[in-house]
């Protein structure tokens, strides 16, 4: 019985790419030295995977930043301003569309599907030139077949590479992505042939735009696209994967029936219903790649219950024909449970990282073909029988207080237009207010003394005196900047979810459980595993002690509940409503004592709201319903003076724009800069927004410093569709991973912008 693994985590199970890739932007290493790291981890992880017994084990899925940009740079799809003149793309123009440089921004990066991950977004028009430019994929392939691993490359397919486009600037928005598909397959015949030619007798294009709600003339796309490769693909075995949902029915016709496919792989895990879909009927001699095995999640398969699913399976599609997979690439999940020595022996048993799931893949396969490892699979049941039993899961309290919640939807007694004058009253702020999203650059020395403090070599008092330090240099260099709010730049925060999670029950922390969300951003996020509820205070302390040092307003920052759901391994036995209302709870308790503290603007982040929003539109209201509804219950009891804020960041928020209207938060901040204004077009098309509102100024995941005109030029574009009374003058996101030499002139320039445009506005009058 056959085994497959859709993608694998390229970071390395201690991030080794992740310092490779920093060290080369500093200039502190060379070319040769990223590529050598980069070689090291991908032959690891293709002897990792043939030593477990993978059969289909896959190439072209590492990514030096992402697979999207990969396939754009494979496509010669560079956008003009990289200055690019043809050839095969390097890394000056590769990292250029990724981050910008000194001249030009970077592109668009936006979430990948319902997840933390995030691509950079093609920019693409009738006038591009498309040419082979990137012959990363056969090289892979090449390299793993020198090491002995015949692998299945894999291709972001033709058809999604345009649905996940979007026309570049001054290109009509109205424009016909698709109209580029015979340009672009053209390419894919060129990467097929030397695919075939190295030796390749299998090759996976990633679909996953086939799990959304599509139009016809897309579902179209496929059949024409894989109609005319047929030729191309002929003598090679095609693997067509989708994942994060169940597929339409529609689709699922439409897919089965194409004729140069040979193979299909489903997410079983998400996509419970496409199941019935099988049942009903799967096209004979084809293959089904079964997704048992989740990729996105960290619990331990449940082996018993899928081994059941594979043998019904089996008799449906045949013996010869099922191979077990995972649902989608295990680049969501962390690498490497033996990395981690500090989880409790209990906690420990519950979970599977990557490498286990791998393990996991390989053990049901084995036991399909009639080789059950009987300890492994007792093993596995006993964790799940100790899971479902274990006192640490359940907390009474915490659940009767969620109950309580039902029958009310938690709104502010007083509407925004009124709550925001009774808060102007109090904070006198100017037109044009400005302020940062919250965090400040987190130097070498600060992350020094952080750890040094866990591991307890310092004492507590060392630590607090050096945290009120660095509070205290930030506080200064704001007031310097002359910044209307301040935040206190969160020195004592390794990361905006793992902090709180640390300070509340039933969440347990990873040492080395990283995983990607962007370039070399890796993030680790909580196991929430039982019942969640606030032990005390979590950031009153260094709040009012930043409040204490300015008299202009201090921001208390907090994670919202939505989005510490959102980027943490959520536990698979309640509904994750009732999770998130949880949480609501601790967030207000912690929201009530900053205001009895003294704290007049207290900050929210929502940042994942989107991204949780489910793929397919028939599940959608409900998600909104009760996501909205936890961000309420946060911030339900404070005063009217009191200013609640919340920031979103990189999605598209303008289809939810309701839904966010609907939070009922005094003033929101959003990405804006990197997607060129698209959210401002939907004010421009008649939505009317009373509270206070931030549309990022410049973009902060690039170390580019963009000028004061720049920056005056995005408020006046944002003044064409607000009011100048509701606008705030803000960075797209948090300081956080950038370096005060990119960040004292980038605030200057945007100060100085709101100034600018403030006296514009008084002599206007």
């Amino acid at each position: 019985m056959a085994s497959h693994i859709v993608g694998y985590p390229r970071m390395g199970p201690k991030r080794e790419l992740k310092f490779a890739l920093e060290s080369f932007w500093d200039g502190k290493s060379s070319a040769e030295d990223l590529k050598k790291v980069a070689a090291d981890l991908r032959a690891s992880i293709w002897k990792q995977m043939a030593d477990a017994g993978i059969k289909y084990i896959p190439s072209n899925t590492f990514a030096f930043y992402d697979q999207v940009l990969d396939a754009t740079a494979l496509l010669g799809a560079v956008p003009p301003r990289y200055g690019w003149t043809g050839g095969e793309i390097g890394f000056d123009t590769y990292f250029s569309m990724a981050r910008g440089n000194a001249s030009v921004p970077a592109m668009e990066m936006t979430k990948w599907f319902d997840t933390n991950y995030h691509y950079i977004v093609p920019e693409l028009g009738p006038d591009v030139h498309f040419s082979y430019s990137s012959h990363k994929a056969v090289d892979e392939y090449k390299e793993a077949k020198a090491l002995g691993v015949d692998t299945v490359p894999v291709l972001i397919g033709p058809v999604s590479y345009l649905l996940l486009s979007k026309p570049a600037k001054g290109v009509e928005k109205s424009f016909s992505l698709l109209s580029l598909l015979p340009k672009i397959l053209a390419i894919y015949k060129e990467v097929i042939a030397d695919l075939k030619a190295a030796g390749a007798s299998w090759i996976q294009f990633d679909e996953p735009t086939l799990v959304l709600d599509l139009e016809s003339h897309k579902l179209e796309a496929f059949t024409k696209a894989y109609s005319e490769l047929e030729s191309s693909l002929a003598g090679l075995n095609v693997l067509i994967e989708t994942y994060f949902a169940d597929i339409p029915a529609d689709t699922y016709k439409t897919l089965t029936s194409l004729k140069s496919v040979t193979a299909y792989g489903f997410d079983l895990v998400r996509g419970t219903q496409t199941l019935n879909l099988i049942k009903a009927g799967f096209p004979s001699g084809k293959y089904l790649f079964a997704g048992v095995v989740d990729g996105r999640n960290i619990w331990a398969n449940d082996l018993a219950a899928s081994l059941c699913l594979l043998q019904d399976l089996e008799g449906i599609v045949g013996k010869d024909k099922l191979v077990v997979s995972t649902s989608c690439s295990l680049l969501h999940t962390a690498v490497d449970l033996a990395n981690e020595t500090k989880l409790d022996d209990e906690i420990r048993s519950w979970l599977a990282f990557a490498a286990q799931k791998v393990v996991e893949v390989n053990a049901l396969a084995k036991a399909l073909s009639g080789a059950k490892q009987e300890e492994f699979f007792s093993a596995n049941a006993a964790a799940h029988a100790s899971r479902k039993s274990s006192p640490r899961v359940v907390n009474e309290a915490v659940q009767k207080a969620v109950v309580a919640l039902k029958g009310s939807d938690h709104r502010r007694a007083t509407n925004v237009s009124a709550r925001l004058d009774a808060q102007q009253k109090k904070l006198n702020l100017p037109i044009l207010p400005t302020t940062t999203i919250g965090s400040f650059p987190q130097t070498a020395d600060l992350r020094r003394v952080r750890r040094e403090f866990k591991a307890k070599k310092i004492s507590e008092e060392e630590y607090v005196n050096f945290i009120r330090e660095e509070i205290r240099k930030v506080v200064e260099l704001q007031e310097e900047l002359d910044i209307d709010v301040l935040v206190h730049g969160e020195p004592e925060r390794n990361d905006m979810v793992e902090y709180f999670g640390e300070q509340m029950s039933g969440i347990a922390f990873t040492a080395n459980g990283w995983v990607q969300s962007y370039g070399s951003r890796c993030v680790k996020p909580p196991i929430i595993y039982g019942d969640v509820s606030r032990p005390k205070a979590m950031t009153v302390f260094w709040s009012a002690m930043a409040q204490s040092m300015t008299k202009r307003p201090m921001k208390g920052m907090l994670t919202g509940p939505v989005t510490i759901l959102n980027w943490s391994f959520v536990r698979v036995d309640q509904p994750r409503s009732e999770t998130t209302f949880q949480i609501a709870l601790a967030i207000k308790d912690e929201v009530e004592d900053l205001e009895k503290a003294g704290i007049s603007v207290i900050q929210i982040d929502e940042a994942a709201l989107r991204e949780g929003l489910p793929l397919r539109k028939s599940e959608q209201a409900h998600y909104l319903d009760w996501a909205v509804h936890a961000f309420r219950i946060t911030n339900v009891g404070v005063k009217d003076t009191t200013q609640i804020h919340t920031h979103m960041c990189y999605s598209n928020f303008n289809d939810i724009i309701h839904s966010i209207i609907d939070m009922d938060a005094d003033v929101i901040t959003i990405e804006n800069s990197r997607s060129d204004e698209k959210l401002l077009s939907v004010f421009r098309e008649g939505v009317k927004y009373g509270a206070g509102i931030g549309p990022g100024v410049y973009d902060i995941h690039s170390p580019r410093i963009p000028p004061t005109e720049e920056i005056a030029d995005r408020i006046n574009k944002m003044l064409a569709v607000l009011e100048k009374n509701v606008l705030w003058v803000n960075p797209d996101c948090g300081l956080k991973t950038r370096k005060y030499t990119e960040v004292k002139p980038a605030l200057t320039n945007m100060v100085a912008a709101a100034k600018q445009i403030r006296i514009e506005l008084a002599s206007a009058k």
